[in-house]
């Protein structure tokens, strides 16, 4: 019966012990958790505040919306297609959309040079995800045009050497270009 006694403490300390270390790193593991959501949320929180915000500085690179001349106006906006506040590692996709005020003479020329046609005639097979003129974002909708004449090109949609996929609307009436990007 001696011999038990001492075998009952030391498996009691170890126990005990087991426990109290379960204890802390539940303790750590919590902790860690609450940090992580905290900033999770802060990070939602500033995408979401991102994504509603209407920007009018100039597009950059310019390369991605070619002969656009020097506008006197812009409007644009930003969607994440992803998570970026994933912990999983990895780039995010982006979409943008804008409404861009063209001077006359480069509504003219944009329209010539990519031979836009109207939207109307354009087998919509041919657009990515349907696209169309009516899918602006709400806070980019008053900035389009009212009674347009939307025109299409699809040899603007392709030129080089954007990375971005790409469509475009023009309304050369109003001096009006709706785009559309999205990463890929």
């Amino acid at each position: 019966m001696a011999m038990r006694r001492p075998l009952l403490v030391v498996a009691g300390g170890v126990s005990a012990g087991m426990l109290l270390a379960a204890a802390g790193w539940a303790a750590a593991g919590f902790l860690l958790i609450r940090d992580d959501r905290a900033e999770s949320r802060a990070c939602q929180e500033s995408v979401k505040a991102a994504e509603a915000k209407v920007r009018t500085d100039r597009w950059d690179p310019p390369e991605d919306l070619p002969g656009l001349g020097a506008y006197p106006e812009i409007h644009w906006q930003l969607r994440a297609l992803g998570n970026p506040c994933s912990r999983v590692p990895g780039p995010t996709d982006w979409a943008y959309q804008g409404v861009v005020k063209l001077r006359p003479e480069d509504a003219r020329t944009l329209a010539k040079r990519y031979e836009f046609v109207p939207y109307e005639s354009v087998n919509l097979d041919e657009l990515p995800d349907d696209s169309s003129p009516a899918d602006v974002w709400p806070a980019l909708a008053p900035f389009l045009p009212t009674e347009s004449r939307w025109l299409h090109s699809r040899s603007y949609n392709e030129t080089d050497p954007s990375p971005l996929w790409r469509v475009a609307f023009l309304d050369v009436e109003h001096q009006t270009l709706v785009f559309m990007l999205n990463d890929h």
